[in-house]
């Protein structure tokens, strides 16, 4: 069993997920779960706002849960609407089998981009 760590101290302030607008660049890292839902409203609202595709990033994420899934499932139809774009970039193996669980990638105008050397 999976125990939530304590949101106090310098870890508390530390954003997981971050939005970068020059390219529209999300990433994630760290472990993001439901008890890390709020820290990382501010910057999907960010990544909604962007006037391009955006990048997701998840090079650094090490967990994740369904939360995050859904969450970036609700940005992927949102920018679609607005016609636009959601690739997603440097997924490790337990994050990819977790896109492939929910059907994030099956999503419309959602790209997952293969690490080099995946098959």
């Amino acid at each position: 069993m999976r125990v939530p760590r304590p949101l106090t101290g310098p870890v508390a302030c530390a954003a997981l997920v971050r939005f970068e607008n020059c390219p529209a660049l999300l990433s994630c890292s760290g472990d993001e779960d439901r008890t890390t839902q709020s820290l990382r409203r501010r910057a999907l609202s960010q990544a909604l706002a962007a006037p391009t595709d955006l990048t997701v990033d998840l090079s650094d994420l090490g967990f994740a849960d369904t939360s995050l899934m859904l969450d970036l499932m609700m940005v992927a139809a949102r920018l679609r609407q607005a016609g636009r774009g959601m690739r997603l970039h440097g997924a490790q193996p337990q994050i990819q089998r977790l896109i492939e669980l929910v059907g994030l990638h099956r999503l419309p105008g959602v790209v997952v981009v293969a690490p080099a050397g995946a098959a």
